[in-house]
């Protein structure tokens, strides 16, 4: 199961994996964007993106775990700072953690092992990173996703049930809307704006929390976790003081996101925009050197699953796309922008290092526009594109 979240949302594709009681890993990509208060040297509005994934795992058609990306560790650093767990697993051990789909998982359960953590506080941590993830996820309403029915993460500390967790986030995901502009997302900084009237208007407890926890350096979710709150129960509380403009509620500058301006879009645009898809940096070095003296702007993507979310951003005229890359096939790639309908009449071409009739088969059949064999020629190559973008 596989597509994009323009089609389908989280919640049916949650309800379908219940239903089913499947057991493997649902992949979420997705972009987000945030206008930055800023214009660009040409006037253009700026705007910041960021790139998020998030993993859930399930047997049986009942949540066992969810990760955000790769995962640094910094959510299970954040949930122990709430229960007071100072002691924390040394670089030798957690290089000796055997390797896992899951590593803050596997870290978790170190942790118990350890006996650094006991079953209710493990308990409470995964529960609270599920919510938090579901949170995300059920917000989404662009993306893509790939489930992969396979063997269920182990060992298994919890299941929890989808239902009763997409009913309670669904509502507070209501109420969280009513919190903008003023609150617009969980990774957002409360920063102290006047103190002056807080002191004026609040006793001088609520003032030193709110100087204590309104530094500009911990985010809604951060905060969440070190109150071991929900993300909403949090934004509600100083809302107020953020409406009186208390406290401001900024991004962070520190992730250092992707920027790009309102105008960005109209540049390389003369010929039309080619992306390659390969994981082979050679491959596009040399499809680049090929079109851009050609006139074409060729854009190079090594990582197939990056890939599916900067081509929405790129908005490319036609596609290249390797057909064996480790990561994620060129079929799967390609059967997953044939479902959106932003790509369903945009060349799509696979490259392939087989000459062979099921590959041009199985490339037909997720709609692959042509193929072209490798290693091929600078006239090979040109003829393909120009074929296709004049026709497109």
């Amino acid at each position: 199961m596989q597509g994009n979240l323009n089609e389908i949302d989280i919640c049916s594709i949650l309800q379908l994996i219940e239903l089913g009681q499947r057991t493997g890993q649902l992949w979420v990509r997705a972009t987000s964007f945030h206008h930055n208060n800023k214009l660009g040297e040409d006037g253009a509005s700026i705007y910041r993106s960021k790139q998020q994934s998030w993993f859930v795992f399930f047997l049986n058609g009942q949540i066992i775990y969810c990760q955000e990306g790769e995962s640094n560790l910094s959510r299970i650093s954040d949930y122990l700072r709430h229960y007071r767990v100072e002691t924390r697993l040394t670089d030798k051990q957690i290089a000796s953690i055997p390797p896992s789909d899951a590593p803050e998982y596997a870290y978790l359960w170190a942790l118990l092992e350890r006996n650094i953590i006991n079953l209710k506080i493990a308990g409470s941590i995964i529960q609270g990173l599920v919510h938090e993830t579901l949170f995300d996820l059920l917000g989404l309403h662009q993306g893509n996703f790939i489930f992969h029915q396979g063997a269920a993460l182990a060992p298994q500390l919890n299941t929890f049930e989808i239902a009763p967790f997409v009913t309670k986030i669904t509502k507070q995901l209501q109420e969280w809307k009513q919190l903008y502009p003023h609150i617009q997302s969980p990774e957002q900084l409360p920063v102290l704006s006047d103190k002056v009237q807080l002191q004026s208007s609040l006793p001088e407890a609520t003032v030193n929390k709110l100087q204590h926890w309104a530094d500009g350096k911990t985010s809604l979710r951060q905060l969440a976790r070190y109150l071991n709150r929900d993300i909403l129960t949090v934004a509600k509380a100083i809302y107020p003081y953020v409406q009186q403009s208390w406290l401001q509620i900024v991004y962070s500058d520190t992730n250092k996101p992707n920027t790009f301006t309102d105008s960005w879009q109209l540049k390389g645009k003369e010929r039309g925009r080619i992306v390659c898809i390969d994981d082979a940096i050679a491959i596009g070095e040399t499809i680049n050197s090929i079109l851009q003296p050609q006139g074409y702007e060729a854009i190079a993507l090594t990582n197939p699953l990056e890939a599916l979310s900067l081509v929405f951003q790129l908005k490319p005229d036609l596609i290249l796309c390797d057909i064996a890359m480790s990561e994620l096939e060129g079929y799967e790639v390609c059967a997953m922008l044939r479902h959106s309908t932003a790509f369903r009449l945009t060349p799509i071409i696979m490259l392939t290092g087989k000459d062979g009739f099921i590959d041009r088969v199985k490339a037909r059949m997720v709609g692959a526009t042509d193929y072209l064999t490798k290693p091929f020629t600078d006239t090979e190559l040109l003829m393909l594109v120009e074929k296709y973008m004049n026709n497109h």
